[in-house]
């Protein structure tokens, strides 16, 4: 969603999922075998994918030439780097607190996993914050494809507020901010 609004492409935003359904509907599935969202159909090049890095990445190199995609090898490397670390290392210590305080009745909670989870994160965060100490976006001068990939799990906790606190946040949590 945050790549198409940051091209201003139009788009229809279908709920599917968890209290939505539609994702385990024949028609849902025959364009995403997983039943996961999220799912992308562009009419205009006839193309359905799934995968959020995947659908990035095309909308970045399909529509945003002049604005995120970026056309050096290595400068583009190095913002893809940090989506995969999104999707294989943020997304498991994000996964562990928002499954564990917003998914799970408080009386189910396994404190001790979701308190794992925050300290994994805070390793995490302080890894993020290195890195804007050296640069000004995580895909290099301009805010791009590696921001938007990072930027939905520090939202998502920052949102609910069960894990970040506005006056303590760290430097990581300004991405937040910058893309609202």
């Amino acid at each position: 969603m945050l790549t198409l609004e940051e091209l201003e492409l139009p788009y229809e935003q279908i709920l599917a999922g968890r209290e939505f359904g539609i994702n385990h509907d024949t028609d849902f599935l025959a364009m995403n075998p997983n039943g996961l969202v999220p799912l992308l159909r562009d009419d205009e090049s006839d193309l359905i994918l799934w995968e959020s890095n995947a659908i990035v990445r095309y909308l970045a190199a399909q529509y945003g030439q002049k604005r995120l995609w970026i056309d050096s090898p290595a400068r583009r490397a190095e913002a893809e780097k940090w989506m995969d670390w999104a999707n294989q290392t943020l997304s498991n210590a994000h996964r562990g607190i928002l499954m564990g305080l917003v998914r799970t009745p408080p009386e189910e909670r396994d404190q001790a996993a979701i308190d794992a989870s925050c300290k994994e994160c805070d390793a995490l965060f302080a890894l993020l914050d290195a890195e804007l100490a050296k640069v000004k976006w995580f895909s290099g001068d301009e805010f791009g494809v590696g921001d938007i990939a990072i930027a939905p799990f520090i939202y998502n906790l920052f949102n609910v507020g069960l894990y970040f606190d506005l006056d303590t946040a760290s430097k990581s949590a300004t991405l937040v901010s910058a893309t609202h």
